[in-house]
């Protein structure tokens, strides 16, 4: 499993001395909590309650960590709460259009690794909502939810990485092209959170963090996930995601995190933005498609997270469940430590 060769990796946090962030091979003691620190962040990550995109974001960390059997059984359970018009994982509101998509890759996963024709159907059936029954743009940019013709910035992770990976890349392209086209602020080199068609501007224009970490996360995994005969797009996607990268980083803290509202202080200190940052260059450099001069800035954030989970494994100071409104907890907040996490141990030193 991916888990028990992150820990064989070097480029590990010192995370019972509070000494180098990096350690070497040798220092058993050091991998060890840095283990149990991980650990406790899946455990506090699991007994959250969770909507679609929770249940989502929750189970790609686990894929993406190696824990095949936690996907599984995850994917399952999003499948066991699948609506009829085919959204994954819904429970209580159905209002998403495109945040139970988050759960797409891993049950795509797990009905290849079973073989279980009911896991198959049900990544299908989300892919076909997306496709044909989902509300959009007029130009076939989709809508966040159903009630309200809005495009929200979180829809570039919920979305098209799962469209690109069940086959149809060009369509997770379109989306992306079609988010950026109404959300994307070329001076600030930031992404607005929400854009209304009624309005005909932006219900919300604010350069969220977590939404633009969303952006970045998103595009990396799609450009993954895009064959080689679509270098043209990758290269141009690779292009957005280090706009975005650049765009938050004018703004960061002296600590390695951000407000809230990245290009205003006057908003709380929030923590996930940077987990997602990160996540997103280790990606990037283990692609080869960042420089590895980004590789400082990752680290950088990574240990800003790291002195933020508590001694029960919760990441603190996240935007936080259950309104998104204040410095908290929440599933994405846990699930981006383990990506982040396992991001940074996949990926070369040099």
């Amino acid at each position: 499993m991916k888990r028990r060769k992150f820990l064989k990796n070097g480029a590990l946090y010192s995370a019972a001395t509070g000494a180098s962030l990096f350690i070497g091979e040798k220092n058993v003691t050091q991998k060890a909590a840095l283990s149990e620190k991980i650990e406790k962040v899946k455990r506090a990550m699991l007994s959250m309650q969770r909507y679609a995109w929770e249940q989502g974001v929750a189970a790609q960390a686990m894929l993406e960590s190696g824990e095949t059997e936690w996907v599984i059984l995850m994917a399952k359970d999003a499948v066991l709460r699948q609506l009829d018009d085919g959204r994954l994982a819904v429970v209580s509101s159905n209002q998403g259009v495109t945040d139970p998509a988050a759960n797409g890759e891993a049950v795509l996963f797990a009905a290849k690794t079973t073989g279980d024709s009911t896991l198959q159907r049900g990544a299908e059936n989300m892919l076909d909502y997306l496709l044909t029954k989902a509300p959009k743009t007029k130009d076939g940019t989709l809508y966040h939810i159903v009630h309200k013709p809005q495009v929200w910035v979180d829809s570039m992770y919920m979305a098209p990485p799962f469209i690109a990976v069940a086959g149809r890349p060009g369509e997770a392209v379109k989306q992306i092209e079609g988010f950026r086209k109404l959300l994307w602020n070329p001076e600030k080199k930031l992404f607005s959170q929400i854009w209304d068609d009624d309005l005909n501007d932006f219900y919300r224009k604010d350069f969220w963090g977590v939404g633009n970490g969303w952006a970045a996360a998103g595009m990396a995994r799609v450009i993954k996930a895009l064959p080689q005969q679509m270098a043209r797009e990758k290269k141009r996607l690779v292009s957005y995601v280090r706009e975005v990268i650049d765009g938050c980083l004018a703004y960061q803290r002296l600590d390695g995190l951000f407000h809230d509202v990245v290009d205003n202080p006057k908003t709380f200190i929030e923590t996930n933005l940077s987990q997602m940052l990160a996540y997103s260059i280790y990606r990037g450099i283990q692609g080869r498609w960042l420089d590895v001069s980004y590789r400082k800035h990752a680290d950088r954030m990574r240990k800003a997270a790291h002195q933020k989970v508590d001694k029960y494994g919760l990441v603190q100071d996240v935007c936080g469940a259950p309104n998104f409104e204040s410095a908290g907890t929440a599933t994405e907040g846990q699930a981006f430590f383990i990506l982040m996490e396992t991001a940074a141990s996949e990926c070369p030193s040099s």
